[in-house]
């Protein structure tokens, strides 16, 4: 269940710091609308580097589209791997 709170329960912040944790944010409204989120720092950060992550693979995915893809011989040659 969603935890949700109103923004002026912040002047009590300390328990509604209590409600967050990992996979568990809390949500906070102001005139009854969602406003912010409050997520544990570990959370963001993991969501933050799947967006590059993402982000990265697009990139990826339109160059291979435009400019060609690469066989598996190409990409082991550029890396220096080699099949004994």
């Amino acid at each position: 269940m969603p935890n949700i709170k109103q923004v002026s329960d912040l002047r009590n912040y300390g328990e509604v710091l209590k409600g967050v944790g990992m996979g568990d944010p809390v949500f906070l409204t102001k005139n009854g609308r969602g406003r912010y989120a409050i997520l544990d720092m570990r959370e963001y950060e993991k969501t933050q580097a799947t967006l590059k992550l993402m982000s990265e693979l697009a990139k990826g995915e339109k160059s291979g589209h435009e400019q060609g893809w690469l066989t598996p011989e190409e990409i082991e040659a550029s890396l220096g791997i080699t099949n004994a």
